[in-house]
């Protein structure tokens, strides 16, 4: 068995476009999709029509929650753009998206934890905001109880492949549609990944044994980071432009 791995695509039509090509290529037919799908201040409608036509097994992630649940005067500048954008249909589509899901008794499929979407699995913070790898304890205890060899979560954009202890592989595909971030919770930090370019994971198993396969996907970012600084979002157009975040 053979699956591609998308997530936080983030509104990022153009990205989403180029990693679906990359995958129908590739002759990959599973795809499984880790939410976030259209948070963000581009195109997020577009976004949404593409994944239901494509009816791609999902997850939602904590900004899909927040479309939900948050009222519109409340939200974040990027939830409150996208929820301009969508349609009643496509919120209808993202409430019928589980926290979690388990695909073909395989692959268990959460946002950040198997517990809460807001929760970093692999990376863990400095009390002054460094981004590092978890301890291998932490990494391990968040896997409590899950049977299926493969774990894959998302929600920090940091490609990641970590093998536990007895076998089980936890993957972080990385980000389809958004390089680079800030955020201040639990304390302030930044996420950068370095390239512009969408990113996303294959999984694949021989016999017992699961493999990973990272994929880094050039695509007319340009036009995106366009987009984000014509809406007056300049970190965004920044991260989209580069990877990175100058402050």
């Amino acid at each position: 068995m053979k699956v591609a791995i998308i997530s936080d695509i983030h509104g990022n039509d153009l990205a989403l476009e180029a990693v679906l090509a990359d995958i129908d290529a590739l002759g990959i037919t599973d795809i499984v999709n880790l939410g976030d799908h259209v948070s963000g201040p581009l195109n997020a409608a577009r976004t949404a029509d593409i994944l239901m036509a494509r009816n791609i097994p999902a997850i939602a992630g904590n900004h899909d929650r927040y479309l939900l649940t948050i009222d519109p005067a409340d939200m974040g500048l990027s939830d409150r753009a996208a929820h301009g954008e969508l349609q009643p249909r496509h919120l209808d589509w993202l409430a019928t998206l589980p926290a979690t899901l388990v695909y073909r008794d395989a692959l268990f499929l959460c946002h950040g934890t198997p517990a809460s979407d807001e929760t970093y699995w692999l990376e863990a913070l400095t009390a002054d905001g460094v981004v590092h790898l978890a301890a291998r304890s932490a990494i391990e205890a968040f896997a409590t109880g899950i049977e299926q060899p493969v774990i894959l979560c998302g929600h920090t954009h940091i490609p990641r492949a970590i093998r536990l202890a007895d076998g089980r592989l936890v993957v972080n595909p990385g980000s389809v549609g958004c390089p680079g971030y800030d955020d201040d919770r639990p304390v302030a930090h930044k996420v950068e990944v370095g390239s512009p370019d969408a990113r996303y994971a294959v999984v694949e198993n021989a016999g017992n044994d699961w493999s990973v396969t990272f994929r880094t996907i050039p695509y007319d970012h340009k036009a995106m980071s366009m987009l984000a600084a014509e809406r007056n979002r300049l970190q965004w157009a920044e991260a989209l432009a580069t990877g990175f975040l100058s402050a």
